[in-house]
């Protein structure tokens, strides 16, 4: 009885336990996005981030006014070590390692991903030449983005400048041409 019990439990809670066990998409990084959106013919995506200011959002917090202004706001850690002003200023700070891919780096700032989702099931070129399947692994297209960006462009944070949300957005828009 006592076998026939847990050899029950087994079975039921083995998917469950199967299914928690896989970690999911992981974060691969703006130089794995980068490998295909850096032509012309893709829209040249990845040049329009690497002159943005999102690609030296972490560079910002090695600042020497970044980390007054962090002593000022009465944290205790460098405003590169704290995590209030991380969670805007880098893809993936608060990730355990195992979602980070090999070529992921914090350091890059705010990444592909942090707007468009992790991206290692949908990185794959026949996949996103398919855009619902690319949805349907994990990619995000943000219908709603300037609610989106207004989460971290916000009178929260201690440089906030207001701005018009259509000019901000027309100095970094990276759509894919249509051909």
């Amino acid at each position: 009885m006592k076998y026939s019990v847990y050899y029950l439990l087994t079975i039921i809670l083995l998917p469950f336990t199967l299914m928690l066990s896989q970690t999911g998409n992981t974060y691969v990084g703006v130089e794995s996005c980068g490998m295909c959106h850096k032509t012309e013919k893709q829209g040249s995506q990845l040049s329009i981030w690497e002159k943005s200011a999102h690609a030296k959002a972490f560079e910002t917090l090695k600042t020497d006014k970044a980390n007054q202004i962090a002593k000022e706001k009465g944290f205790l850690k460098p405003a590169s070590e704290t995590w209030e002003c991380l969670k805007c200023h880098v893809t993936g700070y608060n990730l355990d390692a195992t979602m980070l891919g090999k070529k992921f780096k914090v350091e890059d700032g705010v990444q592909c991903e942090t707007c468009h989702g992790a991206g290692s099931a949908y990185k794959d070129m026949k996949v996103m030449k398919d855009k619902k399947l690319a949805i349907e692994k994990g990619l995000i297209v943000n219908d709603k983005l300037e609610e989106f960006c207004v989460s971290c462009h916000n009178n929260e944070s201690p440089t906030f400048v207001k701005m018009d949300f259509s000019e901000a957005w027309n100095k970094i828009k990276h759509d894919v041409p249509k051909e």
